[in-house]
């Protein structure tokens, strides 16, 4: 399988490496083809790697990953283009937090969410919010935390679920531990536990801990 991944940060780069060890094809997307932190990244991904512009990796991708900040996502997704995101799955990672005068700052919030305005602005393609409440390590070896936690998927397009899903049983999450929440304004929820991943991070001491849901009778 083809895959953009947009953005080249330490997600963007963790969720590359990974594809790649995988077997699958990944094109990192960034402003520029000549990104610092892509080039090299290609260099130490080897094979099945390459970059390019946002335009570009997503033209490349059959699945397109969303793995840029949520406050710039539909920035970076405009500039990759309707065309190249129409009828594709697109897989949004993002949460829209930024640290303003030493707090932690959710927009949208509440009434909307990134996975929702991504939706909006892109209506051909196929949303699904996942991955994003969890340290980039966890996402794609979730053997770091030990019990059966879980990760959640939301979303409009039950195959395109259907198909995360089946990528996330190759990070190492078995379809079991996968929640489906329903359609992607349940992305507002695993947006708004950020701040509360951010208050536990510090419990904890370290980014390398998840949820496991416990179901009564």
């Amino acid at each position: 399988m083809r895959y953009a991944v947009l953005g080249t940060g330490v997600v963007g780069r963790t969720l590359g490496t990974k594809l790649v060890e995988l077997g699958h094809e990944v094109t990192l997307g960034s402003r520029s083809a000549d990104n610092p932190a892509a080039l090299e990244w290609v260099r130490a991904a080897g094979g099945g790697a390459a970059a390019g512009t946002f335009a570009e990796a997503a033209a490349a991708g059959e699945v397109v990953v969303n793995a840029v900040g949520g406050r710039v996502a539909l920035a970076a997704l405009e500039a990759a283009g309707a065309r190249h995101l129409d009828g594709k799955v697109l897989i949004d990672v993002s949460n829209p937090l930024a640290f303003e005068d030493g707090l932690v700052r959710l927009s949208p919030v509440e009434s909307d969410s990134v996975g929702e305005q991504i939706q909006r602005t892109f209506p051909a393609a196929r949303v699904v919010k996942t991955l994003n409440t969890v340290n980039c390590d966890v996402m794609v070896q979730p053997s770091l935390v030990p019990g059966e936690h879980q990760l959640f998927v939301c979303g409009e397009d039950a195959g395109a679920k259907e198909q995360v899903t089946g990528l996330l049983g190759e990070f190492g999450w078995p379809a079991g531990r996968v929640v489906d929440l329903g359609g992607i304004t349940a992305s507002r929820a695993v947006e708004m536990y950020l701040p509360l991943w951010l208050t536990l991070m510090g419990k904890v001491g370290h980014a390398h801990f998840n949820l496991e849901l416990r179901r009564g009778r």
